[in-house]
């Protein structure tokens, strides 16, 4: 049976409601592109839009506009940010973002065998990817008590929590959602034809600027390829959605006792997750559900992530395995039916 996330028009609302109070501009019937660059929520961003060039600071103005909104409210890097707050038990109150990427990140945590959960804070702390120093010994098994997105929700728009040390971390989803508000902020601008990315997770609409769709390249996934779009994999050609890759060979680092110790972590046992899947590349109607789901397939595994995504509606994926041992190859590459028609031949 199909199933739909129907986050769509959820979050194309909370992108509406953080800028309602903006003035609309006119439409404009320029040809001309303009490319607006720059650092957003800790990480680096690329816009493409078929605008003048004289709106590039409005249309700047408008995506630093939400990068401010997103950082006052899910950035786990700054202290006084509303979700550090709640980690710390400082409030209990939340906003529309974080209610909006909760209910999308508890839809997903029920498909995903439970494998997607967004209070795995503790964990990526003591793992040392939550702008905290690594654990030496993490106590694990102390941890997990208040891991599990059963342990909390939200009541009359307030964080209820069964253990006061549970801890919320967005990072698998947040820049996701981001892309959308920007998206949403730039349709508002009555701009048609964009592509946003930020921190590599994408929205496009439209055309680019050589008329046709846009096309996206999906890097190699062998460990220490850092420099995206140097070693690609895949073009993909798409418009009218979202793509996000999420993979283990950036962020990891080697233990003291030679293990790699990977960002990706199983909630269920606490440990590092190390699976066949090098990468997930998904493409959704939003970038918040390409983002999540990218995370999930990560750590379900091969088999697994072709199960669940292959039961999602309007959701298909690229996934790249590591090719057995002796193989010609380096890896295996298993796709939806619909992801071959926008893989560039």
């Amino acid at each position: 049976m199909n199933r739909t996330l129907n986050f769509s028009l959820i979050n194309r609302l909370a992108a509406v409601v953080i800028l309602i109070s903006m003035v609309a501009c006119a439409p404009t019937s320029s040809d001309e592109y303009v490319r607006i660059e720059g650092v957003g929520i800790g990480t680096t961003y690329r816009i493409i839009a078929r605008a003048e060039s004289d709106r590039i600071p409005e249309i700047k103005e408008s995506v630093d506009r939400v990068f401010d909104e997103m950082t006052a409210s899910m950035s786990i890097f700054d202290s006084t940010s509303l979700i550090s707050r709640i980690n710390r038990n400082q409030t209990d109150s939340t906003d529309l973002h974080i209610r909006l990427v909760l209910s999308l990140a508890r839809s997903i945590n029920a498909i995903s065998y439970g494998m997607y959960d967004v209070t795995v804070a503790p964990l990526t702390k003591a793992y040392g990817f939550a702008g905290s120093e690594a654990q030496a010994e993490p106590n694990i098994d102390s941890l997990l008590e208040f891991v599990g997105m059963d342990k909390m929700r939200v009541e009359e728009e307030r964080i209820v929590k069964d253990d006061p040390r549970l801890q919320l971390d967005f990072n698998s989803i947040a820049k996701g959602y981001t892309v959308d508000c920007i998206a949403s902020e730039i349709e508002r601008l009555n701009i048609e034809d964009y592509m946003v990315e930020v921190g590599g997770e994408i929205a496009c609409r439209g055309r680019n600027p050589k008329g046709g769709d846009w096309r996206i390249a999906v890097d190699s996934p062998y460990d220490g390829n850092m420099n995206p779009g140097e070693n690609c994999q895949v073009v993909i050609s798409m418009t009218d959605r979202a793509l996000a890759t999420s993979g283990n060979y950036r962020r990891y680092y080697i233990d003291n006792d030679g293990r790699k110790i990977a960002h990706t972590i199983n909630p269920l046992t606490g440990e590092s997750v190390i699976t066949d899947l090098l990468s997930a590349t998904i493409i959704a109607p939003t970038s918040a559900e390409a983002d999540a789901l990218g995370t999930m397939c990560m750590s379900l595994g091969l088999e697994r992530a072709k199960e669940v995504i292959e039961g999602i509606s309007g959701v298909d994926a690229y996934l790249i395995s590591a090719a057995p041992e002796g193989a010609e190859e380096d890896f295996v590459v298993w796709y939806t039916p619909a992801m071959a028609e926008l893989i560039m031949k």
